[in-house]
């Protein structure tokens, strides 16, 4: 992140590649919030509580919470690369479109995992009792 911030003032001095730089400065830096969430996320669930996925509800959760992370990274540099496609080829704007209605779609598959998890998480809560 500190890398990207540093190459966006360097651009300052070229005015023609500023916005250029800013823009991969951006998707530099939502690339690495999303790893460091997750790595943040990792280190909560398996250091300092030593928590193993025991029940099917927290690999849920888990899944859920790196999923939703990923998800998000991707359709935001889905945006970032939509306003780069736009400044430099207009052609190219179907591969951050893409990338977007993907990222899109796998926030849809989430849901159905989260609704058919539950369903048999409801199940198997009938069948032990």
């Amino acid at each position: 992140m500190a890398w990207s911030v540093y190459d966006a003032a360097m651009a300052l001095k070229e005015f023609s590649l500023l916005i250029t730089q800013i823009l991969e400065s951006v998707g530099a830096i939502i690339i690495s919030i999303a790893v460091l969430d997750v790595a943040k996320y990792l280190v909560e669930e398996e250091v300092t509580r030593n928590k193993e996925l025991r029940s099917p509800s927290e690999a849920r959760k888990t899944i859920t919470k790196i999923f939703v992370i990923i998800s998000i990274a991707a359709g935001m540099e889905g945006l970032v690369y939509i306003f780069k496609a736009g400044n430099e080829n207009i052609a190219l704007l179907i591969y951050p479109a893409l990338l977007i209605l993907f990222s899109s779609l796998s926030i849809v598959c989430l849901g159905i995992y989260q609704k058919f998890s539950i369903s048999v998480e409801e199940t198997i809560q009938t069948d032990d009792e």
